[in-house]
């Protein structure tokens, strides 16, 4: 009595309704396969895994898919911390230029109180000033991209892959479930099927008992009543065991049904919408890289455009006469030079070959300069040096009259905004004092007297210096018109016998525009007796005289090295100017000096290779 197993050798059907290729027997499993033809429904679940009712190890496949989409979605997630990755070191480049962009605006700026910030008062440099401002604010928006770039797409993705590992790993879960789950039923049924067979098989064996000791006449009755009850028990209990078969059955198609049809659907379906979404996640990353960089366009420009604009702001005429005016020493060129015929040679008589005779043919000979003894050269130097970074005269008369007019009117404005300072002092002081006598618990008034006191004092010394400083200016200013071509030329023709008496008056007397001229007392403090100068070479041999020169102006020299000349007054040149503003010359054997090249007109012999010089 065999039991008659339902669905035995019947054709597999896929999930989506089509027959599936081959005849395998069903209701012992259901696989995924793939459906050779497709599935006509475009869904994740019957496009490419169809389901297909198996004979053997009917849910192997279905776990290969599983492990197919896990290893799928991991690949994802993969990609979208590289995109994450990719973004994050595009933020450290954009800040690494950007701070790069800084220290090199910041290495060219001006110092303040330098020499360079009062460079920047040309066009051309004010230009580049702007320039090194411009890319300054061109590096923060460097630093704005990655600021953006770090919040809108590296957080956001971060946040979203955490998401996103979870969900996947909920998903799987669920899968993994199921298939526990459906694998349970299977294993029920084949016990069920298995038990079944056997009773079937029990039933059989104790039914053919029955009728072989029914047949046998020697057996008793009793024999054989005992063989028919067994016989019977086993029948129904193959039954029993059929009707549990039959419900584990149904039980079991109804679990199959639902997990393929819909357990395992939805779960695909669900893989299927946050593989979606991870896509269009990571395009939308795509286009804000893209926009991140776009917003900033427009400001950038904007730092192009006036980078332009200061480039066009440069005006070469504008920065010439600002050199003009920085540096014009306010001398007028001198007067034609006068003949001056000598029957025998003198100490100031000027060379036959001296160029004054050239210069009326236009002809100038390149400048050299004679050149002194290695051992005189750092005397030469510590006292040049001295007379440049010296502290000059207050009254900056050892200036060019244009020059000292600036630095003294320079003085006096800052004379001035010293004794606005102490004045706002004073008013806030005094309002104070008001406010404590008025208002005796909020201070002491007299404790403010002693201050109001020192800043009267300080503004009346100020104020002082200022008038001593604007009489200078005045002095300056007064003089600068006043030179005529009389005053230049007034002693064009000197003898040798005159010298003396020039040299005892010269510290009476002052050059026309009023500068370089210093009161006695301050050369007899400061001025170096010839004899302790001239102490330093007693080993040495005199240098060459190479020229000789006019006193334009009356010179008063004070510090070491330097020789006082008066106006008019012929010396010879032993060494012309090397370009520090500063020419050697010689009134007698025992008095030589350094005297300002712009003080002194010089005719440079032709034999000793020089040309004349003049400031």
């Amino acid at each position: 009595m065999a039991a008659d197993v339902p669905g035995r050798g019947c054709v597999g059907v896929c999930a989506c309704g089509e027959p599936s290729d081959g005849g395998s027997p069903s209701l012992q499993g259901v696989g995924f396969l793939i459906h050779r033809g497709g599935c006509p429904q475009p869904n994740l679940q019957n496009r490419n895994v169809c389901l297909k009712i198996k004979s053997q190890n009917p849910h192997c496949d279905k776990a290969d898919q599983f492990d197919n989409l896990e290893k799928h979605t991991q690949w994802g997630i993969d990609v979208l911390e590289k995109y994450i990755k990719f973004v994050k070191e595009r933020t450290e480049i954009e800040l690494s230029y950007a701070k790069q962009l800084r220290n090199l605006s910041k290495k060219y700026q001006p110092k303040k109180n330098s020499k360079e910030e009062e460079e920047y008062r040309y066009t051309s440099t004010r230009a580049f000033l702007a320039t090194l401002n411009e890319m300054n604010d061109y590096a923060g928006q460097h630093e704005v991209i990655s600021e953006n770039m770090t919040s809108l797409i590296i957080g956001e993705l971060t946040r979203y892959v955490q998401e996103l590992k979870q969900e996947r790993k909920s998903h799987f879960h669920d899968g993994r479930k199921a298939q526990q789950h459906i694998e349970t039923c299977w294993k029920q049924l084949e016990a069920s099927k298995r038990r079944f067979e056997r009773d079937c098989k029990e039933a059989d064996r104790a039914q053919q008992y029955f009728e072989k000791m029914d047949a046998d006449i020697n057996v008793t009755k009793a024999d054989v009543e005992k063989a028919r009850q067994q016989a019977q028990l086993r029948h129904q209990m193959a039954e029993d065991s059929k009707a549990e078969y039959s419900s584990t059955l149904q039980k079991f198609n109804s679990e199959q049904h639902d997990h393929y049809y819909t357990h395992i659907p939805n779960i695909f379906q669900k893989i299927q919408e946050m593989e979606e979404r991870r896509i269009v996640r990571i395009g939308e990353s795509m286009k804000t890289f893209a926009d991140v960089d776009r917003q900033v366009i427009p400001i950038i420009g904007k730092c192009l455009d006036e980078i332009t604009k200061a480039a066009e702001s440069v005006d070469h005429k504008n920065d010439s006469q600002m050199v003009i005016e920085a540096f014009k020493s306010g001398f007028e060129p001198p007067g034609d030079v006068d003949f001056e015929d000598f029957t025998q040679p003198m100490k100031r008589t000027v060379s036959e070959s001296s160029l004054s005779n050239s210069r009326g043919d236009g002809k100038y000979e390149p400048k050299f300069g004679g050149k002194s003894k290695g051992k005189l050269w750092p005397f030469i130097k510590k006292n040049k040096l001295s007379l440049k970074l010296g502290a000059g005269p207050e009254d900056f008369s050892n200036l060019p009259p244009e020059q000292r007019r600036k630095k003294l009117q320079q003085k006096v404005d800052e004379l001035n905004k010293d004794i606005q300072k102490e004045m706002d002092q004073r008013d806030a002081l005094t309002k104070m004092k008001d406010v404590y006598i008025k208002n005796p618990q909020m201070g002491d008034a007299a404790s403010v007297d002693h201050r109001l006191s020192e800043l009267e004092q300080n503004i009346e010394k100020l104020r002082l210096e200022v008038q001593k400083f604007e009489g200078w200016l005045a002095d300056v200013e007064g003089r600068l018109p006043a030179r005529t071509e009389q005053a230049r030329r007034q002693s064009g023709l000197y003898e040798a016998q005159n010298t003396s008496a020039v040299n005892s008056c010269a510290q009476d007397r002052e050059s026309p525009d009023g500068s370089y001229t210093e009161e006695q007392s301050q050369e007899t403090e400061m001025k170096v007796p010839a004899t302790d100068f001239d102490d330093e070479f007693d080993d040495e041999e005199p240098l060459p005289t190479i020229g000789t020169c006019k006193a334009l102006y009356t010179f008063e020299g004070q510090n070491e090295g330097t020789i006082s000349v008066a106006e008019g007054e012929m010396l010879y040149v032993i060494e012309e100017d090397k370009g520090d503003g500063w020419t050697r010359i010689r009134r007698n054997e025992d008095e030589e000096g350094y005297v300002p090249t712009s003080y002194v007109e010089v005719y440079l012999d032709k034999n000793a290779k020089g040309a004349m010089t003049y400031i």
